[in-house]
C-alpha cells in the first residue's frame, strides 16, 4: 500500500507541473503581419516563459470571434485602425481591462474611455511627393489641396475603402462635414492618375516610375522601403510630407489591442498586453516597425526621427470611428474606386 501511495504521489507530482506548463500560453488573433509582431512575442516568451500562439488574418477576425462565441480560444486581439477596434467594441467581442501598468503607459487620448481597447503605436497618413517633379510640400499644404486642379492626373492611392483611407475621410467629415467632404472626394477622384489599386508601397513605386507625382501612404512604409534593397529606390524617389501643419494637423491613426471577451488565459493575456505597452516592446515597435511609440519617453528610431516633428490632428479617435459609416457612404456615392 505504501508503495502504491508513493507511486500515486509521484504521478501527481509529475502531472501537475505538466498541466501548469500547458497553461502557460496566450492566444493572439492578429491583423498585424508576422514580421511586425513576432520579434516582440519572442521577447515576451523569453522574459516570461509564456508561449504565444498566433492566428494571423487579413480580414474577418470580428466575424470569427462572433462565430466562436464563448468557445473562442482568443485571448488578445491585435489590429490596426480605430475603425477595426471600434467594430470589436460595438459588437461586444472584447472586455474591459483594468491595469495600472497600461493606464500609466498609454496616454489617455489613445485608449478607450471604457478601457476596452488601447493603442500600441501611432502612424500618420502622410502624403508622398516626387523629389524630382514636385519637391517637398510646405507646411501650408493640407489634405484639401489634393482636390485642387494643379494635381490633375497626378495622384495615386490604394482603394478609398481601405480602412486607412476610410479613417482619413472620417477625420475630414469631423472637420468639414459630409457635404464638403463629398466635394473633396470628387475633386481627389478627378485628380487620380489611375484607378485606385495596390497597397501604399505600390503608390510610391508608381511615383518612381513616373505614373503619378503624389500619393497617400502611412508613414512607417517609408522605413520599410528604405530598408528593402529592392524598394529603396522607390523610397529615394520621394519626400514624406505631414499635411495640415498650419491648419488642423496631420491625420494620425493607431495600431492597438484588446482582450477577447471570453479569454481563456486572462492572466497571461494581461501580462502580454502590459508587456506590449512597456519600454522593451515599445522600443521594438520604434526600431523594427518604424512606428511612433505611444509610451512617452520612448525614442523614435533614428530613421523616423530624421523625417522631422509634426503637429498631429487632435480630433478624437472615437469621433473618427463614429463617422466610419458616413465615410463609406460618401466613397460609394462618388464611386471613388471605379
Amino acid at each position: 500500500m505504501k508503495k502504491l501511495l508513493a507511486l500515486s504521489a509521484l504521478a501527481c507530482s509529475t502531472l501537475v507541473p505538466a498541466a501548469a506548463m500547458a497553461a502557460e500560453e496566450v492566444n493572439v488573433y492578429s491583423y498585424r503581419q508576422p514580421f511586425l509582431v513576432e520579434p516582440m512575442f519572442n521577447e515576451f516568451t523569453k522574459e516570461t516563459g509564456i508561449k504565444v500562439n498566433v492566428k494571423f488574418a487579413k480580414k474577418g477576425l470580428a466575424e470569427k470571434l462572433a462565430q466562436e462565441g464563448e468557445y473562442s480560444p482568443a485571448d488578445v486581439i491585435l489590429t490596426v485602425d480605430i475603425s477595426r477596434l471600434a467594430e470589436l467594441t460595438d459588437k461586444g467581442l472584447v472586455q474591459k481591462v483594468d491595469s495600472e501598468v497600461i493606464e500609466a503607459n498609454v496616454p489617455a487620448q489613445y485608449q478607450d474611455d471604457n478601457n476596452e481597447w488601447f493603442a500600441l503605436t501611432t502612424r500618420t497618413r502622410s502624403v508622398y511627393s516626387s523629389r524630382d517633379r514636385v519637391g517637398k510640400l510646405g507646411d501650408d499644404f493640407t489634405y484639401a489641396d489634393l482636390a485642387k486642379p494643379e494635381f490633375k492626373g497626378k495622384i495615386c492611392t490604394r482603394s478609398g475603402k481601405h480602412p486607412y483611407n476610410v479613417s482619413l475621410v472620417s477625420a475630414m467629415i469631423a472637420h468639414k462635414g459630409e457635404a464638403e467632404t463629398k466635394e473633396w472626394l470628387e475633386g481627389v477622384k478627378a485628380n487620380l492618375a489611375r484607378k485606385p489599386q495596390g497597397n501604399d508601397r505600390a503608390q510610391v513605386k508608381a511615383i518612381k516610375e513616373g505614373l503619378c507625382d503624389v500619393s497617400l501612404g502611412n508613414s512607417y512604409y517609408l522605413g520599410k522601403m528604405v530598408n528593402d534593397k529592392e524598394q529603396k529606390a522607390w523610397a529615394d524617389a520621394v519626400y514624406i510630407n505631414f499635411p495640415g501643419q498650419n491648419a488642423e494637423g496631420t491625420h494620425v491613426n493607431i495600431s492597438g489591442m484588446a482582450m477577447a471577451k471570453y479569454s481563456p488565459n486572462k492572466e497571461n493575456a494581461l501580462k502580454l498586453m502590459e508587456f506590449l505597452t512597456g519600454d522593451t516592446a515599445q522600443q521594438m515597435y520604434a526600431e523594427v516597425n518604424y512606428e511612433y511609440p505611444v509610451k512617452e519617453g520612448v525614442k523614435r528610431s533614428e530613421l523616423v526621427a530624421s523625417w522631422g516633428d509634426f503637429k498631429a490632428d487632435t480630433v478624437s479617435l472615437d469621433e473618427i470611428a463614429a463617422h466610419h459609416a458616413a465615410a463609406i457612404k460618401l466613397l460609394d456615392e462618388v464611386k471613388f474606386d471605379l
